[in-house]
């Protein structure tokens, strides 16, 4: 058990969310297994502290009725502590800890793929030639919706983009 302690003890609650990367349900789970952890160490440390043997002889001189001190005193000399079956909190610490690696192996793909696309958009962007050397071509290959809404308005005879006027003045009274 005092090994147990130890490791307790040399948990780094701030570090685990950090480190791990741990987010939404995992991270309020281990707050409130922390939490509880706490609680439960608090608590074993005031017991610990209270005192555990009981002066028999003191309450001889006090009651009167020493049949009841005898029973007391036999029931207490005859307790038994009952040892508890904790195989289904430690399979919910081990379910819990297996759904926290599965959300930081999920967390760790999706944060890697962003970063690959994040770096493949800054090397676009590093290599791209400046706006004021591309043409309309350029422009219609690298987006051909473009292409397709102009030719769109064309069709239907509107030469004036919508929402132009308002976002940058009518230029035609110059």
């Amino acid at each position: 058990m005092a090994a147990g302690r130890s490791a307790a003890l040399k948990i780094d609650w701030a570090r685990i969310g950090t480190q791990l990367g741990l987010r939404g349900q995992t991270a309020s789970s281990l707050q409130a297994f922390k939490k509880r952890n706490d609680d439960a160490r608090r608590r074993v440390q005031q017991l610990q502290e209270q005192p555990q043997t009981v002066d028999f002889a003191h309450y001889r001189s006090v009651l009167r009725n020493q049949d009841v001190i005898n029973e007391v005193e036999r029931a207490v000399q005859n307790f038994q502590v009952k040892g508890y079956d904790v195989s289904r909190q430690i399979k919910a610490i081990e379910a819990f800890e297996a759904q926290a690696v599965k959300s930081a192996e999920e967390t760790k793909g999706l944060v890697e793929a962003e970063l690959r696309d994040l770096e493949k958009t800054l090397k676009n962007i590093e290599e791209a030639r400046p706006f004021d050397d591309l043409t309309v071509d350029e422009v219609a290959a690298a987006r051909p919706d473009i292409d397709e809404k102009t030719a769109k308005l064309v069709s239907k005879g509107r030469w004036d983009v919508p929402g132009y006027k308002e976002k940058f003045g009518d230029l035609s009274v110059i």
